[in-house]
């Protein structure tokens, strides 16, 4: 299998800012064993500016662009040294990829994308794929890791995205206010009752939510791509979810019928 797993900064920091150092060894690890298990791995990754905000020691996450790209530029450096150090113990070999919106919108740059994301899987890299965000604006910008993840997921045709994340899936209310908030455990059509689940912003260092999520379950099932929800405290899940057990949300990619 083609797989998109996309981990938040909820996941791989700790409130602080600064890296959850067992839980993304565990995640380079489970994802270098399903790597060697013969799936085509590939990771998009938030942090940069969580990371960046730890790094530099500031008091919360910036709300000015030229703050985020100086946190993203120190925080960028830190994560991909951390992931190529940790998948290099398990033998394999890590790729950069950052994009903007305009990487995407423009045909002959998307079709770049693609070219080189297709020929790292041919040579057996792992692309690691994050938005550029120290150069990004609000007029080029993605937004979230969620919307990039399944963008990447279509671009590459996919056969799963899963996106990891500090909730366990997607609730009929948000489970932090309301104790009779019950999980969803599949969602086979995006209904307008669905899509009004979606809540604000997820971490105070992280720029997601469950209304991003459901954007980016919309994105991958239009081209026929299931999409999971999961909570990524325990990076092993992947495991489970590979062996077919019942993990977090899954939403149906639309199948065409023959």
């Amino acid at each position: 299998m083609r797989i998109v797993v996309k981990v938040g900064t909820s996941t791989l920091a700790h409130a602080t800012g600064h890296l959850n150092i067992r839980r993304v060894e565990q995640l380079c690890k489970v994802m270098s064993d399903l790597k060697n298990a013969g799936h085509e791995m590939v990771l998009v990754s938030s942090g940069a500016i969580g990371m960046g905000v730890g790094k530099l020691s500031l008091k919360q996450r910036p709300k000015d662009i030229p703050t985020k790209q100086a946190s993203a530029a120190v925080g960028q450096c830190e994560l991909m040294y951390t992931y190529d150090k940790l998948f290099s113990e398990y033998n394999h070999t890590v790729a950069q990829i950052l994009l903007t919106g305009s990487d995407i919108e423009h045909a002959e740059r998307r079709q770049n994308f693609r070219n080189t994301i297709f020929r790292l899987l041919e040579l057996d890299a792992l692309p690691i794929i994050n938005e550029n965000d120290t150069v990004a604006t609000e007029e080029i910008v993605i937004g979230d890791n969620d919307t990039l993840a399944a963008i990447v997921a279509r671009e590459i045709r996919a056969d799963l995205l899963i996106l990891l994340s500090d909730i366990d899936g997607l609730y009929t209310a948000d489970p932090r206010k309301d104790k009779d908030a019950r999980l969803i455990p599949l969602v086979e059509r995006l209904t307008p009752e669905i899509l009004s689940l979606g809540g604000g912003n997820g971490s105070a260092l992280g720029t997601g939510g469950m209304a991003t999520k459901l954007r980016a379950a919309q994105i991958t099932t239009e081209c026929g791509t299931d999409m999971i929800i999961a909570n990524g405290e325990h990076p092993e899940t992947l495991y489970d979810i590979l062996d077919g057990q019942q993990i977090g949300t899954r939403f149906l990619g639309r199948r065409n019928e023959a």
